[in-house]
């Protein structure tokens, strides 16, 4: 006894049995993650080092050698390309497709923190980070201020919009782009350096020396205990310029003398811009698994109630929606498939009583059946997306 004859003698078998798929398909609909493509982490592993004020050729000889040879140990590898430029070092190693991605992340980290004791002493610990698939932004809301600098805009963008964004359900993180973080800059004269016969050197040691904060312990007595708070923090631009760099005897030179204290950004080396506008970015990185679409309504939301709270004073508006563009589209295409087969599957069920008698006669198939079920699916389809002339009636985008 196949399905088809079994559904036309008992209809309310058939019917349950479909109510029961369709709940089932319902529930397992609304847990369904939306993203562009599957969630694949290449067996790729990067190895980044900093090292500030060190041009491309320190950071090849001392950094980037260094590390390729302990990393060149490692079995599986496929390839390593590295890149040394101002300040910083990049190693990117690629395993062959069978290694697993978190076994050879944890030998390259052994290897790394093997050689760092090779490394200058003054350059930051190296990050080893995995290739990860989600780690791409999906939205960005822009900032910018026609009377803020780009200073304040980043911290304002930090402060207030940052905060909100990293709330919405699905969000592993949200990055700033096109920062300028506050920092006081010195700016030293070479020749009142060396007329009092100092050198950069002499001006960082001062200022490692007074620019210090250490815990000073406690005086107890016998009825009283006090904690001791020694304020050695420069806080303004003046406590920089009176910073004493040298003194012999009654002679202090300070750093007045040799140069200026200046407030400006922490990277003056690149600015973001929009139509020659700068501008702040925050942008978006989903968790693995996240449903995208969710998350970019959750934040236009969140976008309009910022909006009438400082549309006055900031420039808002949102950008890099490409993924959530092609995933909406392609989801609805789904969706509409999806109810287009339940609307088919529904109608299927006018067709026992008539399949029935045709039974009783003697004239009964089970291949009438299928036949009739797959012509108006088809049909449904047809209709859903073009006219009886045959052209595109517009619902799908990009058919012609």
């Amino acid at each position: 006894m196949s399905l088809s004859s079994l559904s036309i003698r008992r209809p309310v078998l058939a019917i349950v049995m479909s109510l029961f798929i369709i709940i089932i398909g319902f529930i397992g609909f609304s847990y369904l993650g939306v993203r562009d493509y599957p969630s694949v982490d290449q067996p790729i592993v990067s190895v980044s080092t900093n090292f500030t004020g060190a041009n491309a050729d320190v950071i090849e000889t001392q950094i980037t050698e260094p590390l390729e040879q302990a990393i060149n140990g490692i079995q599986g590898i496929r390839s390593i390309s590295s890149s040394s430029r101002d300040g910083s070092s990049r190693i990117t190693v690629e395993f062959d497709l069978e290694v697993d991605l978190e076994t050879a992340a944890n030998d390259v980290r052994d290897k790394v923190s093997g050689a760092i004791r090779r490394l200058p002493a003054e350059v930051d610990p190296p990050v080893v980070s995995k290739a990860d698939a989600d780690a791409q932004p999906i939205f960005s809301i822009t900032l910018s201020s026609e009377s803020r600098s780009l200073i304040d805009l980043t911290e304002f963008a930090e402060v207030n919009f940052k905060e909100r964004l990293q709330t919405i359900p699905g969000v592993s993180e949200v990055r700033t782009w096109g920062a300028k973080r506050f920092a006081i800059r010195l700016w030293m004269d070479p020749a009142k350096l060396g007329a009092y016969k100092l050198t950069p050197v002499d001006v960082r040691d001062a200022l490692l020396r007074e620019n210090i904060e250490l815990p000073s312990g406690r005086i107890e007595g016998a009825n009283t205990e006090l904690t001791v708070r020694t304020m050695g923090r420069f806080t303004s631009v003046e406590d920089f310029n009176r910073m004493v760099v040298f003194q012999d005897g009654d002679r202090v030179v300070r750093f007045g003398d040799l140069g200026r204290a200046i407030v400006e950004a922490e990277n003056m080396q690149s600015i973001l811009k929009l139509n020659g506008v700068p501008m702040v970015n925050n942008v978006i990185v989903p968790q693995p698994g996240a449903n995208y679409i969710s998350i970019v309504d959750d934040a236009l939301v969140r976008l309009e109630e910022l909006k009438k709270r400082f549309a006055r004073r900031h420039h808002c508006r949102s950008g890099l929606r490409q993924h959530t563009i092609h995933s909406r589209f392609h989801f609805g295409s789904a969706t509409d498939h999806l109810y287009c087969l339940c609307i088919g599957g529904a109608d299927y069920f006018y067709f026992p009583a008539r399949l029935a008698n045709h039974a009783d006669s003697g004239h009964f198939n089970t291949r009438v059946l299928n036949r009739r079920l797959l012509y108006y699916v088809c049909r449904r389809f047809y209709h859903q997306y073009f006219d009886p002339t045959g052209h595109c009636t517009g619902h799908w985008p990009g058919s012609g």
